[in-house]
């Protein structure tokens, strides 16, 4: 493909990617295919000859579409949100052309430049405590990792490395693999399974922390199983606390867990990789209040942010921290600008050394959306959570199982677990709107998330009256 050819299928591809965004509602949202449906579709080896890219075009349509769960539709509802916007999708085009390998600042200056400034900008958005923000003199700072279980995993690691160095500075006698036996990170019995891989790669202990009535942690909890761990010989050393869990989004007190692991030396770290992203609207900042006591904050503009996956946010109030634990300085990879107060190399910050130009999709946009059209996006969605919210409240045979805060509604059908598994099975089976569920105080819940930068009021109209007829359907055939 030369560059004439180049110019011409971008502006077909272009095209393509538009007609599909804007008609991915008439396609089914699920996909109807079986496990190894796509390997009879396509030959067994890659070609020896080139093909035409019209073949290949050809063949999206017959051997990829029908196995995509099409998570853009308006009918998708599963999960939490994927962000996708056009000036992101642009952005991304020019990070692949530009095509660097930002894992130091000489590797590509701009790269690493634009992402430190970017962060402070959404780090502003946020209001996040002056720590956090890296500017042209702080300790602190952000970076883009690739998803919240990679910022889970490097602030565990960091804080590992911390609470050894500290250990050892006053016991110098105590080995490394004495002190690792005995570390115990904490979290909420409702955070992220990565939470606990993250544990598991890490060759440390964890312990869940029982979540209160409302599904967060609370202080006192926390407190209680400290003392105990403490008194058995055990180090308690790091907490991740969730601020919007997977299954409910519910929140842990993080203004009473702050508090309590600075008096212990225990590194926080805050996984709000969904809710995150309200944070920008002033009447749900509270919720973040306590990000004061953490040492670490992440979140995941790719979820809810209109930024393209992937881009996972994560600052830290002492760089130093996170760097010191991961440094390696290889001869070919130093340049003479390394030490510089104004820079950073990225690949200390995160476990691979390869990085893309990630931040230009932050900058398209955040220049495009503004402000003040990403917290109208937000808020439309939490609109649309709490319309289906009463829809829900409307009819006697169902129930609502969690708080509705942000773009997530958990309900159920009044009665045995039986029953809403049933339901759920029926809807994937149609096809028509995708959901996924969680449990909840040992109770089988559907999860509906708006999650499709396109939903309106109109298709969560449509979902609820697809989600009635099919109970109603059932419920007669059980008579």
């Amino acid at each position: 493909m030369d560059t004439a050819e180049f110019r011409r299928r971008g502006k077909e591809m272009v095209d393509y990617v538009a007609d599909y965004l804007d008609n991915v509602e008439q396609r089914p949202v699920y996909p109807d295919v079986e496990p190894g449906y796509l390997r009879s579709l396509i030959p067994t080896e890659a070609p020896l000859e080139p093909e035409k890219y019209d073949d290949i075009m050809t063949d999206v349509e017959r051997v990829i579409m029908p196995g995509v769960t099409h998570w853009h539709s308006p009918y998708f509802y599963a999960y939490f949100p994927t962000a996708s916007s056009y000036p992101s999708m642009l952005a991304d085009m020019l990070c692949t052309a530009i095509g660097c390998i930002g894992f130091s600042w000489a590797a590509s200056p701009a790269c690493t430049e634009l992402e430190t400034v970017m962060l402070d900008w959404l780090g502003k958005m946020l209001n996040l405590p002056e720590d956090f923000i890296a500017g042209t003199e702080g300790q602190g700072g952000g970076v883009i990792q690739g998803t919240a279980s990679e910022s889970t995993l490097m602030s565990m690691l960091a804080a590992r490395c911390k609470a050894v160095r500290r250990i050892q500075a006053s016991n110098p006698e105590k080995s490394d693999a004495d002190i690792l036996s005995k570390l115990v990170a904490y979290t909420s019995d409702q955070a992220h399974s990565s939470v606990e891989r993250a544990a598991l790669i890490a060759g440390v202990m964890i312990k869940k922390v029982p979540a209160d009535n409302n599904y967060g942690v609370e202080g006192a909890m926390l407190k209680r199983m400290l003392e105990q761990d403490k008194a058995d010989g055990l180090i308690p050393f790091y907490l991740c606390a969730t601020l919007g869990t997977t299954p409910s989004c519910a929140f842990d007190h993080i203004t009473e867990l702050g508090p309590i692991c600075n008096e212990e030396q225990m590194w926080m770290h805050i996984d709000a990789a969904y809710a995150g992203s309200a944070f920008i609207c002033p009447e749900f900042r509270p919720l973040l209040n306590g990000v004061e006591f953490a040492d670490s904050f992440n979140f995941n503009p790719h979820k809810w942010l209109l930024v393209n996956f992937d881009c996972s946010t994560m600052w830290v109030k002492n760089r130093e921290s996170i760097i010191g634990a991961f440094k390696m300085e290889p001869l070919y990879l130093k340049h003479e600008n390394q030490e510089s107060g104004l820079i950073t190399d990225y690949r200390h910050w995160q476990i691979p050394l390869g990085r893309r130009f990630r931040s230009l999709k932050m900058w398209f946009v955040f220049r495009m959306y503004g402000l003040q059209g990403l917290q109208d996006y937000i808020r439309k969605h939490v609109d649309l959570a709490k319309e289906f919210e009463s829809l829900v409240r409307a009819d006697n045979r169902f129930e609502i199982c969690a708080k509705v805060v942000m773009g997530l509604v958990c309900f159920r059908l009044k009665g045995s677990n039986e029953l809403s598994e049933l339901l759920l099975k029926k809807i994937t089976k149609s096809r028509e709107i995708h959901l996924v569920p969680c449990q909840l105080s040992a109770r089988f819940v559907l999860r509906f998330a708006i999650c499709a930068r396109t939903t309106e009021s109109r298709h969560i109209q449509h979902a609820w009256k697809h989600i009635t007829k099919l109970t109603s359907e059932m419920l007669e055939h059980r008579h």
